[in-house]
């Protein structure tokens, strides 16, 4: 059994069901729609479709809804052709109209004043900064850009502005819309892009109180990091935040590319302390969009994602729009699997967090009970999957089975490294839940007579106590 998680992209290439239940059983954990694309009958027919695979096949299935966010895109009316140290000129979709066609080498950027926020000198990276301007002069609403290479401006091909301060909001009209639909549709996790402070994180919650939906019914919210400002307000955001994506693809766009390996890294352990679930994403797999087998350098890309102990790794085109995508998630799953049964993944030390609660420190005396006894299995009873995520941060030995009445919870913990999570949706006190989840463990060939557990009971939301029931061995 793999610990790290797998999220896929669902696009053209895995829409239909049995491409989808292919997919789970090749091991991926959580969908993810990208509401970039898209309307909304398509993503509620995919949503459907993964509820009925996971009642039909008992797993659960996490749905991450990945909202757009402010995202700038050119307006050209044709695409044009440009030099490295040509001059060009760009305004914003504001001033259409207004600003003549200099030379015929113009194009607009689809956000309103926008223009405003940049400056002379920074940088202008269009299509994934594969054509890459500096501003040389600004006149009113007019920008001055020279080339830094050769390439073509094309019409819908997405900006970066790594150098400016915009002044846009984080969650724009669109997104708005996307968010009501996402929360009719009890998604388990939202994705928030192009975050820069906590307090963007705090206004998306807002709007999931503007709902006027229960509480609990709220999806957690993941925090993509892939802004310059991001990184300069990294703990503030992770500890407003649920869970973490490291988006390395404008990530690589708004940083120096050669620093993106380091960042991840150092994004991957600030989640880890802060005991949030971290996804390492953006073309992990890509050459296999095409070609029926990995390149070596994504192979040790997985591998050194699982090492970094992320909770789940993440495939886009790859699994969207590619020719292969259940072979895809398979061979993800076995670097997983090889990587974790290696001396690389093992976790010497206890894990430190910087969560600072009686109730952490319960947990890790639970984790440390199972580590002294070096128990095969840790079996854990979670109402809301907090006790879970706290068990998941400390990496176990132990495999970690997870029992719980909460069909919400029972999906989150997809995302979790290490959860195989278990519902019972039926009133059932502790010992029968136990005696139930021992049985199925046994009927499924997950544990085997004779190997040793540790029990313990999650916090109830009446009560903030960790229960522990004691190390027993599986007889039954």
């Amino acid at each position: 059994m793999k610990h790290t998680k797998i999220v896929a992209t669902i696009g053209p290439a895995s829409e239909s069901k049995e491409r989808l239940r292919e997919m789970v059983k090749a091991g991926m954990n959580v969908v993810r729609l990208n509401f970039s694309h898209g309307e909304y009958e398509w993503h509620e027919s995919i949503i459907n479709r993964v509820r009925e695979l996971s009642e039909e096949l008992q797993m659960p299935i996490a749905i991450l809804a990945d909202i757009q966010g402010p995202r700038i895109r050119t307006r050209v009316a044709e695409p044009f052709r440009v030099s490295t140290g040509e001059h060009v000129f760009a305004s914003d979709s504001a001033h259409e109209g207004e600003v003549p066609d200099l030379h015929g080498h113009l194009f607009f950027l689809d956000q309103p004043e926008i223009v405003r926020d940049i400056e002379v000198d920074h940088g202008v990276l269009v299509e994934d900064g594969t054509l890459q301007f500096r501003v040389m002069k600004k006149e009113g609403a007019l920008l001055e850009l020279e080339a830094m290479n050769d390439g073509e401006v094309k019409n819908r091909k997405g900006v970066n502005l790594p150098d400016s301060k915009l002044s846009l909001p984080v969650i724009t009209e669109k997104d708005r819309r996307d968010i009501r639909f996402v929360l009719d549709q009890r998604v388990d996790y939202v994705g928030m892009s192009f975050v820069g402070s906590a307090d963007d994180v705090r206004s998306m919650r807002a709007l999931f109180a503007e709902a006027e939906i229960p509480e609990e019914l709220f999806p957690r919210v993941v925090v993509k990091i892939e802004r310059k400002e991001a990184v300069k307000n990294l703990k503030e955001i992770i500890r407003e935040a649920d869970a973490v994506m490291v988006a390395r693809g404008d990530l690589g766009i708004e940083l120096p590319e050669t620093k993106v390996a380091i960042l991840q890294k150092e994004i991957i352990a600030e989640s880890l302390s802060a005991v949030r679930p971290v996804i390492v994403a953006t073309q992990m797999m890509k050459s296999m969009t095409e070609n029926p087998r990995p390149t070596r350098a994504e192979v040790s890309d997985v591998t050194n994602a699982v090492i970094d102990h992320a909770d789940a790794v993440m495939l886009s085109e790859e699994s969207a729009m590619g020719k292969y995508p259940v072979e895809t998630i398979r061979t993800m799953a076995e670097i997983i699997a090889h990587t974790e049964e290696s001396p690389f993944d093992n976790v010497y030390n206890t894990m430190g967090m910087n969560l600072r609660s009686e109730y952490s420190v319960m947990v890790r005396s639970v984790y440390e009970l199972a580590k002294s006894y070096e128990a095969d299995i840790i079996l854990l009873m979670s109402e809301s999957g907090f006790t879970a995520r706290l068990m998941s941060h400390f990496r176990p030995s132990s495999r970690l089975f997870v029992a719980t009445n909460n069909r919400r919870a029972w999906n989150r913990m997809a995302l979790m490294w290490g959860v195989d999570a278990f519902l019972f949706e039926e009133d059932a006190d502790l010992d029968q839940i136990i005696d139930r989840l021992t049985e199925r463990l046994l009927e499924e060939g997950k544990v085997r007579k004779g190997e040793r557990a540790v029990l313990c009971l999650g916090r109830h939301r009446k009560s903030d106590q960790l229960q522990l029931v004691g190390v027993r061995e599986i007889t039954s």
